[in-house]
């Protein structure tokens, strides 16, 4: 697989590095992008969350980059290591994308892969299988954009919110295409391999800047996930109870607006719980604040696995939760507040080996008719309450009649 280049290029120490074709010198353009890249990557990496994929991203920016040096040297007889090297770059950007995306990362398939290249580079040396060596390659190198592409897709289509992000995985398909196009032509027509695709060409000029379009593009889809992430992070936080994970008080006011809405058009009755944790201060001043912040984990998770799937469970405040029951009314409601104040009642924090009991007390209200807002109905709710902490704590009251005892809070 050796050759000379056709023109002899100045005895300098950057020599291998100076264009003296339209191919190089776009060969060299690719690098400096990438290289680019892989510093902005690594930059960012020190900014969000999701480092380890920004690192294997700023890695793949890195080593394309010193591929396309090396191609760019040599032109007609690309050596192992930049074959390698290349190949480590898409594997760097595969795994960083598995890594993104929560998936387990191809590790064996990958060293195979490598074991793979290693092998075609020893058993095609020599121009009459060039050919064949530049398929095995290629045919790597399609794979890995293709599993990139895969899993950009799926991932896009299951989590994202917007309708077109399926087409982030478009600019990676491209990529693992033209490989498979390249595979095809070695093996259909060996003597390009020779003649057309290690020269200074129309092909390898227009392959060059077609990876220069391609490369920014997927930049730029890989800054789109990140920046969809963070998005849909912060509107996240924005709407949950960042130790409980639970709605938060603006997220369960919007719930309730909801319902009342379609309440009003169906006629559909709905039912709140409000829940109190009993005696929390006691738990804070005996075991710690620390404590008291696992007994509202542990209530929050006790709560959420007992609701049904269309309810809607938030931390309202401090110790407080509310429920929000669909399709509920009062007497339906009762009943599955004394299931739950009697399964908080039955399992109690474990901590250094010692229990923390735990109990709450319980207001549950129904909506009542059109005119009746999430005001009137918190408030009564909210006095059903009251009424349980005054009767004793840890038990269940259910609101009837008017709101009246609301007051007595005050």
């Amino acid at each position: 697989m050796g050759g000379t280049n056709a023109r002899a290029r100045p005895n300098h120490p950057l020599a291998m590095f100076s264009p003296s074709s339209a191919t190089e010198a776009a060969f060299l353009i690719v690098a400096l992008i990438q290289a680019v890249f892989a510093v902005l990557w690594a930059a960012g990496a020190w900014l969000v969350t999701a480092r380890r994929p920004l690192i294997h991203w700023a890695a793949w920016s890195a080593l394309s980059a010193i591929t396309w040096l090396i191609l760019s040297a040599t032109l007609r007889s690309p050596p192992l290591v930049g074959v390698l090297i290349g190949v480590l770059g898409v594997i760097a950007l595969e795994r960083g994308v598995c890594l993104f995306i929560g998936r387990r990362t191809r590790d064996y398939l990958h060293l195979a892969l490598l074991v793979v290249i290693v092998a075609g580079y020893w058993l095609t040396l020599g121009p009459e299988k060039r050919h064949l060596g530049a398929a095995v390659n290629y045919a790597v190198l399609a794979w890995l954009y293709f599993n990139v592409a895969r899993d950009m897709y799926f991932h896009a289509r299951n989590t994202l919110p917007w309708r077109w992000t399926p087409l982030l995985a478009v600019p990676v398909s491209l990529g693992s295409l033209i490989c498979a196009l390249r595979v095809a032509r070695a093996l259909l027509d060996p003597e390009s391999v020779v003649t057309v695709m290690t020269t200074d060409s129309a092909l390898n000029l227009r392959t060059a800047l077609a990876t220069v379009a391609l490369s920014l593009i997927l930049h730029a889809t890989l800054v789109g996930l990140v920046v969809a992430r963070l998005v849909s992070e912060l509107q996240r936080l924005s709407r949950h109870d960042a130790l409980t994970g639970l709605l938060n008080r603006r997220a369960m006011e919007e719930a309730l607006d909801g319902q009342l809405q379609r309440s009003r058009r169906t006629s559909q009755p709905f039912a709140v719980m409000m829940l109190d944790l009993d005696h929390f201060k006691r738990i804070n001043d005996q075991h710690g604040h620390a404590v008291g912040d696992l007994a509202l984990k542990h209530v929050a998770q006790l709560l959420q696995q007992a609701m049904r799937a269309t309810d809607s469970l938030a931390r309202f405040g401090g110790e407080e939760f509310i429920v929000l029951m669909p399709n509920a009314a009062l007497s339906q409601a009762e009943p599955v507040a004394e299931e739950l104040r009697r399964l908080l009642a039955g399992s109690p924090l474990m901590h250094d080996a010692s229990d923390v009991t735990l109990s709450v007390s319980v207001g549950v209200a129904q909506w009542r008719d059109a005119e009746d807002d999430a005001s009137r109905l918190l408030s009564r709710a909210d006095a059903a309450l009251f009424q349980a902490k005054v009767q004793g704590r840890n038990r269940v009251v259910a609101a009837v009649g008017s709101a009246s005892v609301a007051g007595a809070r005050a």
